[in-house]
């Protein structure tokens, strides 16, 4: 066993925020989406601000070009989600299932764009990982949705363990690429 250098903590450190911060303000603005509060729009800006903060941390590795596309990839993400929400809320189930085809698309764009910029990232893997995610989500919307608080509560451990498990991966490979 080897000891981590303080970069790769650093790393490992701003992923798991990262996709903390991309877990906590789903959960928010959902909730603030389902319930019509009035805190709904600083709250969806404030999660749309997390594709952004990752493009910073991209940009160091891979460049303006590379940043920008998961930017665009993780904000499309974002919205289709939100749309997602709103179609359901709205009683439109054809809407809302042109909607989750188009955001499962956009998981395997995603994976697929990981994959062909590191190549300790695995298509298959990404994939994997962002369908559970998908499915949490739409599980958290669903149990507001339905009124099943405690159920949703429930639901919100394992759906931030595996956000971090997602920053791991990312870590992972971004500590391989460029600092071994």
């Amino acid at each position: 066993m080897r000891c981590i250098t303080k970069s790769e903590l650093e790393i490992m450190n701003r992923f798991r925020l990262l996709w903390e911060q991309h877990s906590e303000w789903t959960r928010a603005s959902i909730i603030a989406i389902v319930f019509d509060l009035p805190n709904r729009e600083p709250t969806v800006n404030r999660l749309l601000r997390n594709p952004k903060d990752f493009a910073r941390v991209f940009r160091v590795f891979y460049g303006q070009r590379i940043a920008d596309e998961f930017d665009r990839l993780l904000t499309e993400h974002l919205v289709l989600a939100a749309q997602l929400v709103e179609a359901v809320l709205a009683g439109n189930t054809r809407e809302a299932e042109i909607i989750n085809n188009r955001w499962y698309q956009n998981a395997r764009d995603i994976a697929r764009f990981l994959a062909s910029i590191n190549p300790f990232w695995s298509e298959e893997e990404w994939r994997t990982m962002l369908f559970e995610h998908l499915d949490f989500v739409a599980r958290e919307a669903t149990t507001l949705i339905n009124g099943e608080y405690q159920a949703n509560v429930d639901l919100y451990d394992p759906l931030e363990l595996q956000a971090l498990e997602m920053a791991d991966m990312m870590s992972e490979g971004i500590i391989k690429q460029f600092l071994k």
